[in-house]
């Protein structure tokens, strides 16, 4: 993974979209790019909210805007490892997420963080989840 070396992510950390995330990113134009600098961010302690259990939220600015206006994602994430991109908002359609969908998540980064190399590879070729590049 040259281009992880390059941008200052380790060349271990894999990062991934899932098919939700990805409908959500296309229809507000967010690219891989906003996701590897998002994840960059947070791999250089810029976390922007840590909500435990291997969840966190990170903000990634609108187009033409800044982050406080922009979006709000939550990852899945394990320090030098994995990222997965699993849900995003608009800040203007939605405050926070409640208490019942954070402890979801969480549930989530349990399982998912613990994906080994054979159940990715099987959850990309089903198409759950799509790398980022």
């Amino acid at each position: 993974m040259v281009l992880g070396v390059i941008i200052g992510l380790g060349p271990r950390l894999r990062i991934f979209r899932t098919k939700a995330f990805s409908r959500f990113a296309l229809s507000e134009a967010i690219s891989d790019a906003d996701l590897r600098e998002a994840v960059q961010r947070a791999e250089s302690g810029l976390i922007d909210a840590d909500l435990g259990g291997g969840v966190i939220k990170q903000r990634i600015a609108r187009q033409g805007g800044g982050k406080s206006g922009g979006f709000r994602t939550i990852v899945l994430h394990r320090r030098g490892s994995l990222a997965f991109f699993v849900h995003g908002f608009a800040k203007s359609d939605q405050d926070n997420i409640d208490p019942d969908e954070l402890k979801g998540f969480r549930k989530l980064a349990g399982v998912t963080l613990a994906l080994t190399d054979e159940k990715l590879a099987i959850a990309l070729a089903k198409g759950a989840i799509v790398e980022v590049r």
